[in-house]
């Protein structure tokens, strides 16, 4: 079973950077594809990122250009650098393992606990 463990959240003002980690660990392979999520506050959970073994990656359209995933497959590490951060981006980060590549929430079944992430005006 693989486990999930997402960084790197906090607090920053509109216009600032953060960059997230997820570390997986346990019977890892590496073959999977990782997924960001978030839920802001009063919202449904949305997708953010996504990024296969082999680097194919989507962003989804409201953080395209801001945002962009990256894996390390040696440290069985995904990052999301995020920058140029909007109080509307405020919410919980949720990073997430699928055995395909997909955009939907309900392809992913190993969820990690999620990481806190507050941008101010």
């Amino acid at each position: 079973q693989v486990q999930l463990v997402e960084s790197g959240g906090g607090l920053v003002q509109a216009g600032g950077s953060l960059r997230l980690s997820c570390a997986a660990s346990g019977d890892t392979d590496g073959s999977y594809t990782l997924g960001w999520f978030r839920r802001a506050p009063g919202k449904e959970r949305e997708f953010v990122a996504a990024i296969a073994r082999n680097t194919y990656a989507s962003h989804a359209d409201s953080v395209k250009g801001r945002f962009a995933t990256s894996r390390d497959n040696a440290k069985n590490t995904v990052y999301l650098q995020m920058n140029s951060l909007k109080p509307e981006d405020t919410g919980v980060y949720y990073c997430a393992a699928s055995s395909r590549f997909a955009v939907s929430a309900m392809m992913y079944d190993i969820w990690g606990q999620g990481t806190q992430v507050t941008v101010s005006s």
